[in-house]
């Protein structure tokens, strides 16, 4: 095995329509936990979000795009109401199974799930001053990702902050070792490990994205694609 190529060949379990049911509820329920430990988004809504928010001086829109169990999401709204912001909170994926976690989980006052595609929606006009992911741009194809980031470029009106990881041996061994206690009975080892090796290198998704757009290192092994608008409205 090697990790200096991206594997964009390689298929997660969850990914699979036809994977154990259970394993991939438990799996997108424990990842609330893998994300609060790793993906860094209190940082990012402070040091990116949370500026473009004060700057809208009214209600705001954020959009999760592959929201998954949709826990980002709460996360960032919860966080928004706390600073006194009126929020809305949608949460798009492709996957009923995601869904149907995501609205199980305790409810968050102005957060709703739709199954929906980014394209769905930019081409029906919507727009949010914020748009963000989590970990999905290492499941995109070549094409896929340009279309995404095409869809968000056309959606938000303010910041746009697709968060992954930074593939590398470092972040390999470490997650290797590091998820086993929360492992057991779910998808969260194997495909965590696929996904490293699915996912970018800074300079690889530099060159993945257009003009205008910036690749930041949000942490340890972390990287956040975003885009600034300044306030555009259309």
């Amino acid at each position: 095995m090697t990790l200096s190529k991206r594997a964009e060949h390689l298929t997660e379990l969850m990914d699979d329509p036809e994977c154990d049911p259970v394993k991939l509820r438990r799996t997108l329920e424990r990842f609330k936990y893998v994300n609060r430990i790793v993906a860094g988004w209190a940082s990012i809504y402070r040091s990116r979000i949370r500026p473009e928010f004060a700057a809208a001086q009214g209600p705001v829109r954020l959009l999760d795009i592959g929201c998954g169990a949709g826990d980002v999401l709460r996360r960032m709204v919860f966080m928004a109401r706390r600073d006194g912001f009126s929020i809305e909170g949608i949460g798009i994926d492709p996957d009923t199974r995601a869904l149907e976690v995501a609205r199980a989980a305790k409810p968050v006052d102005g957060v709703s799930y739709q199954l929906a595609t980014s394209t769905r929606l930019a081409a029906a006009g919507e727009r949010f001053d914020a748009v963000i992911s989590n970990h999905l741009l290492h499941h995109l194809d070549t094409g896929s990702l340009a279309q995404v980031i095409r869809d968000t470029e056309q959606l938000t009106t303010r910041i746009a902050v697709h968060s992954d990881i930074e593939r590398g041996w470092t972040a390999y061994g470490l997650y290797a070792a590091g998820i086993l206690p929360l492992a057991p009975g779910t998808f969260l080892r194997t495909d965590g490990l696929l996904s490293i090796r699915r996912s970018f290198t800074a300079e690889e998704l530099e060159s993945a994205v257009p003009r205008g757009w910036r690749i930041h290192r949000g942490g340890p092994f972390r990287l956040l694609a975003v885009l600034r608008r300044g306030g555009e409205t259309s």
